[in-house]
C-alpha cells in the first residue's frame, strides 16, 4: 500500500469538496466512494425497484456495471458504460443511496473496487467505513463533521444558489435520519476509527478547512 488517506463522516460535512481540493494539491487521486453508491441507487430508480423489497435490490445489483476511470484527473463514474456523473447529486438518488448501501451483497463489490484502487494508487477516498472498514491501514484516517444544523444551512444554500426552493427543516430532519441510518446500519456502520483525527467544520470556512487537511497529510507523510 502506498500512501492513503481515509475520510470518513455523515452527510452534508464537505467530505467531497474537502478530499477533492486536497487530492489536487497533493497529487493523489481522489476516489469518490458515496458516487459510486449513487450510481447504484440511480440504477435502481430508473430500473423502478421497490426499495422497501431487499430481495429485488439483491436480485437487480449484478446487473449494475459501476466502473471508475480518471479523465483528465477527474473521476467519472459509468454505470453499465453510461457517464452518469451529471445524475449523482441529486436528493432523491442521495435518499436511495443511503437505503441501498447498507445491503451486505451492494457493499461487497463496492469495497473490493475500491481496495482495488487504493492497493494501486496514491490515494484519498471519502465514505463512511472507508478507515474502519475499506481502508484500515491508511496513512491517516480523518473524521470530518459538523453539526446538523449547519450541514442542513449548507445544503439549503446550495439549492438556493441554483434557484431550486426547498425546506430547510425538511433537509435538516433528512439529514437526521441518514445520519441514523448510517450509524446503526448492521454492516459497516458509521463511526470514527480509533485512531482518527477529528475535524469538526462546523465554525469554519472552506478554505480553513482544506487548509487543515493538507497539513495533516503533509505531517503523515513525513512520518
Amino acid at each position: 500500500m502506498g500512501f492513503n488517506v481515509a475520510v470518513d463522516g455523515p452527510a452534508g460535512a464537505g467530505k467531497s469538496t474537502i478530499a477533492k481540493a486536497a487530492a489536487k494539491e497533493l497529487n493523489l487521486i481522489y476516489v469518490d466512494t458515496g458516487a459510486m453508491y449513487r450510481a447504484i441507487a440511480l440504477f435502481m430508480l430508473r430500473e423502478g425497484v421497490d426499495l422497501s423489497d431487499r430481495q429485488a435490490i439483491i436480485e437487480k445489483c449484478p446487473r449494475a456495471d459501476v466502473t471508475i476511470r480518471y479523465e483528465d484527473g477527474v473521476q467519472v463514474v459509468f454505470l453499465n458504460g453510461e457517464n452518469v456523473n451529471a445524475f449523482l447529486r441529486t436528493e432523491e438518488v442521495g435518499e436511495t443511496a443511503s437505503v441501498i448501501s447498507p445491503i451486505p451483497e451492494v457493499r461487497k463489490n463496492m469495497v473490493a473496487l475500491q481496495k482495488e484502487l487504493a492497493a494501486h494508487s496514491d490515494c484519498i477516498m471519502d465514505g463512511r467505513d472507508i478507515g474502519t472498514c475499506v481502508l484500515p491501514d491508511a496513512r491517516l484516517k480523518i473524521y470530518l463533521t459538523a453539526s446538523s444544523e449547519v450541514r442542513a444551512k449548507r445544503r439549503y444554500d446550495e439549492l438556493a444558489a441554483k434557484g431550486v426552493e426547498s425546506d430547510f427543516q425538511k433537509i435538516k430532519a433528512d439529514i437526521e435520519e441518514r445520519d441514523y441510518r448510517d450509524m446503526h446500519r448492521e454492516i459497516s456502520p458509521l463511526k470514527k476509527a480509533e485512531d482518527a483525527v477529528i475535524v469538526d467544520t462546523s465554525d469554519m470556512t472552506v478554505d480553513e478547512v482544506i487548509a487543515s487537511i493538507l497539513k495533516l497529510c503533509r505531517d503523515a507523510r513525513q512520518r
